[in-house]
This record gives structure tokens, sequence and C-alpha cells, in this order.
């Protein structure tokens, strides 16, 4: 048989010590009968095998482990009783055996379970969502779990602020060198005194709905503006220490109010607060002396306003492709050749540009719904409405438009008996808004696309970004925009304009360039920008307009000293760059 090893590597404890370690696992004391010299413990358990061990037995027949590459044990048989063997030995031992076998496997290194860097330092690069610049030394940067990273010598360094949040936070602006807010999840919000070093949350009233905060916009120290999903618009004129709610809310003429559930419907009916379920992405405000300030969001919501957020008003997108009505004659419901011609010509002309979905809004005549419109039996109307939907809709997918892009918000409401009892007038509303002097079927392009962010350079120019590489541009303050196009369809998370030049960035490293403000875009040379595969969410540059930086994934932040002409990586640093693939 196999003898133990007497040969030693280096120092090992002896049983006592092996057998209080042993104890201090198992939550017991030195004084502990299981501290005796005859507890039942092989004599080399600091070094009990997970692997790569021998097996044999001592003179006194007792099983024992030993890993061969590690400490062998010193023959103590004062620690063993004849006959013993490990499936003798009680299962707590067992588990301290095998937590211990992990020390022995490293030998005799310590531990050292402190912060791998100094407080304040980066030791995780965490995905950054948003970016504010207030000038050419100080900027601030928010992400990931409630990261906060600021500066304060222009990009050379990069600190870690202290947040009270493991929420991400998707959107940061400061007021000047101390002040700003962060706004996030479930509402969070967050208020800096000190340039981004610390941070406090602060209460509103999203918080207990759970609504997620998507942009933030200081105007001053005092004056922030915050917008999210569900129509969110909260102001704070006070440092935020209250929040005024300016949701968009849902009134009975409001065209969605006939298909909010019947208790929501009374809440509108008693005055009581249905926001509309629409996500708010961004609000951004000219400094003063002006007051205009503009907000987008998803379904191409876009709103402007003159006195600094008092009142809103709904800006348009204007396309370039229309069609005329389809005319109907009394109760006919086939479309002829020429309309499915013109149907197929206006569905060329946008087949791929996928943001633009097409309504479909049938309207009947005055003897027709005098002839069908039954309020006991509704159905002979519904089947001519659908009928002609139906034609319509068939000829575009003909054209090649997916039926995932067409639109119907007035097809008939065939379950309208589900809304009369709580809602008595529901279908009498929609006959009203079904009659016309003729019957025809209106095609019109639906404006809907996501859009993620707002920056004008003065009162009059302005751009937005958004999914699918749209790009809208206004020359007149907002008021209408127009499309202009990239070469690209990926998402454009954020876009600026810095004196006639305009720079967008978007997912898996997509940037673009311009030089006449949004008109014509181009890809930057390597020269002019670093290669990049990961997304970059946001950019921003101080009011000089001469040091900016861009953020994204994995703490990627880059900086341009030269107005946006030129840009380098500053974080992360070394080896750990941005163009490298994930």
């Amino acid at each position: 048989m196999a003898q133990p090893s007497n040969r030693s590597t280096g120092s090992i404890p002896d049983v006592r010590q092996r057998c209080a370690l042993a104890a201090r696992l198992l939550g017991k004391t030195d004084s502990d009968p299981c501290c005796t010299s005859s507890t039942r413990l092989p004599c080399d358990f600091p070094v009990f095998p997970v692997g790569y061990g021998s097996v044999g037995s001592n003179s006194d027949g007792a099983l024992v482990y030993r890993i061969v590459r590690s400490w062998p044990c010193r023959a103590e048989p004062s620690c063993l009783a004849s006959g013993d063997s490990m499936t003798q030995s009680r299962p707590s031992i067992l588990l301290a055996i095998g937590l211990l076998c992990v020390f022995s496997q490293i030998g005799c290194h310590q531990f050292d379970f402190g912060p791998r860097v100094a407080a304040g330092e980066i030791d995780i690069f965490d995905d950054l969502f948003s970016v504010s610049v207030v000038d050419e030394n100080h900027a601030v940067a928010v992400g990931y779990q409630g990261a906060v990273y600021w500066t304060e010598n222009g990009g050379e360094k990069w600190n870690k602020g202290q947040t009270p949040t493991n929420h991400l936070l998707y959107s940061v602006s400061m007021a000047d060198m101390n002040h700003g807010w962060a706004v996030g999840q479930s509402g969070t919000t967050l208020r800096t005194t000190d340039g981004g070093k610390t941070w406090t949350a602060q209460e509103n009233l999203k918080q207990g709905e759970g609504t997620h905060l998507f942009a933030v916009h200081a105007i001053n120290e005092s004056t922030a503006w915050a917008v999210g999903e569900w129509g969110t618009r909260i102001l704070t004129t006070d440092g935020g220490a209250t929040w005024i709610d300016h949701s968009i809310t849902i009134t009975v003429d409001h065209p969605m109010f006939v298909w909010l559930s019947p208790s929501d419907q009374e809440k509108v009916r008693n005055s009581e607060k249905v926001y509309e379920d629409v996500g708010l992405t961004d609000i951004y405000c000219l400094d003063a002396p002006s007051t205009n300030c503009w907000i987008v969001g998803e379904f191409g919501y876009i709103f402007r306003s003159d006195d600094g957020g008092e009142n809103w008003n709904r800006s348009q997108i204007v396309g370039d492709v229309w069609m005329d009505p389809i005319v109907f004659g009394y109760n006919q419901i086939v479309i002829g050749d020429d309309d499915v011609s013109r149907l197929t010509v206006f569905a060329k002309k946008i087949e791929d540009e996928a943001h633009l979905n097409i309504l479909i809004d049938p309207f009947v005549s005055e003897r027709e719904m005098k002839e069908f419109a039954n309020p006991e039996d509704p159905y002979a109307l519904f089947d001519i409405i659908s009928a002609r939907i139906d034609e319509t809709k068939g000829a575009l997918e003909d054209a090649g438009i997916l039926s995932d892009r067409l639109r119907m918000p007035n097809k008939p409401p065939w379950d309208y008996e589900d809304f009369q009892q709580d809602d008595p007038t529901f279908l009498e509303r929609y006959f009203e808004g079904r009659v016309a002097e003729g019957p025809h079927v209106e095609i019109a392009v639906v404006q809907n696309p996501y859009l993620f962010t707002v920056h004008f350079s003065d009162d009059v120019n302005g751009l937005i970004s958004g999914l699918g590489g749209v790009v809208l541009r206004s020359r007149d303050g907002g008021k209408s925009w127009r499309y202009e196009g990239i070469d690209r369809k990926q998402a454009l998370f954020s876009v600026t304009l810095l004196n006639g030049r305009a720079i967008a960035v978007g997912e898996k490293g997509l940037v673009r360039f311009s030089d006449d403000g949004g008109s014509h875009w181009t890809a930057p040379t390597e020269d002019e920008f670093p290669t990049v595969f990961t997304f970059m969410r946001d950019l921003d540059f101080e009011q000089k307009l001469r040091v900016g930086f861009i953020v994204g994934q994995q703490g990627m932040v880059l900086r341009s000293q030269d107005g946006g002409k030129s840009w380098v990586q500053v974080l992360p640093p070394g080896d750990l760059g941005v163009g490298r693939i994930l």
C-alpha cells in the first residue's frame, strides 16, 4: 500500500490549526469537541483533491487523499483514528474540506479583496447613453446601472461619479460646470451641484408610476424639462424640488379616445388624466435669450414651443409622395384598373422607405349612410366599408407594400356591442366620422418614423435623427420638416449642427458628416474618424463648438478639438479601444 509522504515543500498548518480553520468555516469554536485530537479529519484535508490526486492509505489503514502537485501531508497519526475514512466523516466536515482544497491549490498566496482601483477611478467600462459638454474642460456622461463619468481637463482623464442608483441613466444635461440633472429608468431623477462628482435623487410624480424618463434638458440651474414614455413632459423651476406635469393626455375628442377601455373613458369624462401611449425621446432648448424648445418621439411626434414650454404645438413632416382619393359609385366596392395603376405607382415610390406607412381611410355618401347605417343592424354598411378597404389594401400589397405598413384606424368596429353598454354613443360617433359628400377612400403617407434626437443651431435651422437612417431637416424653426437622405438604413441615434456643419452617429459604427447643414451626407475618412464597430449613442459640443465628445458602447468616448472635423479615442485606454469587435 502506498504510504503518505513525509516530504514538505512548504509550511502547512498542524492538525490543531487545520481543525480550528475548519471549525471557523463551520461556525464552531476552538473549544468545540470537533477540535479535539481525535477529530475524524484526514491528515491531508487541507489539500483535499478536486483532481490530479492519488489515493493511498497510511499504516493504520485509514484512507487519505493528497494532491501530487501541492503540499503533501506530514504523517500525523494522532489526528486519525484506526479505520477512519472519508466516507465516515460528517457531511459538514466534508464541506469544510472541499472549501479548504481551494486554498491548497493556490499555495501560500495571500488574497486581496480590496478595491481594484482608487475611489473615483473607472474599473469597468459601462455602456454610455448620453453626454453633456459644458466648456472646453468640463463634461459629464451617463449610462448603464447608474454610471456617471466626469472630466474637468478636457477628457484627458475621466472619473466615476457617485450615484445612489443602479438604474440605467438615459440622459444628462448640465446647466453650468456645477449644476445638472440625469434621468433614467422608472422615473429616476438625479441632481448634481459639483460637476457630476456626486448626485442626489429627486422625487417626481413619474417615479410612482414607474415611467421611464428618456431625456432631460437643463435651461439653467433652477429650470429643467424631462420627457419620457406615456407622453411624459415634466418641468421644474426650483432646482428639482418639485416637478410640474405637462404630459400629453387624451380628451374626449382625441382620435384614440374611442379605443380606450371603458374605465379609462370614464376617467377622461371625469377630467381625470389618461396619458397618451407615446414615447417622447428627446427635448432641446436654445440658450437664453431664446425661448424656443423642441420635443421628438415615436410615431413621428414633433412638438415646438416658442415660450419656453408653456405651450406646445405639433409640427408637420412634409412628404413628397401623395395621391388623389379613390372614388367609388353608389354601393360600389370594386376598384377600377386606372385606380389600381395609380396605387401601384404610389406604392413604388415608398416601397423602400420602411419608416413610411400608408393610411387607408374609407368614407361613404349620405345616401349610403341613410340606407345602410341601421343602428340596430349596421353590418350592411360595415360590409361596404370593409370591402373597399380590402380592395385598396390588396392593390397596395400586390404592388410590394407589406401589410404591417398599412394603417386602417377607421375600419368597421365589428365588436361595437362590447362598447355600447359603457359608451352608448360609440356607434353614432363612428357613423358621423365616416360620412362625406361622396363615397371614396383616401390614401395618405403616414409620417411616423421613430425619432431619437433633435438639435437646432439657431431659431431657424434644425435636424432630427431617427430609426432606419432617418434625417429630418427644418428651415422654419421646426414648423415643418423634410426628409434628407443618407446612404444607410441603420439607426441614427444622435445628430448635431455646428455652424453649417452637421454630424450624425448611430449603431454599428455608423457616422456621417455634412458640410451643407444636412442636405448631403458623406462617410468620414480614416484620418477623420477611427474605425468603430459598436454603437455610438450621443454627441455634444461646448458653446464655442470646438471641443466635443461622442459616447457609446462599453465606455467608448471619442473627442474632437477642431469642431468635429477629426476625432480620436480617449476612453477606454490603450488596447481596449473602439476598433475591437465585441
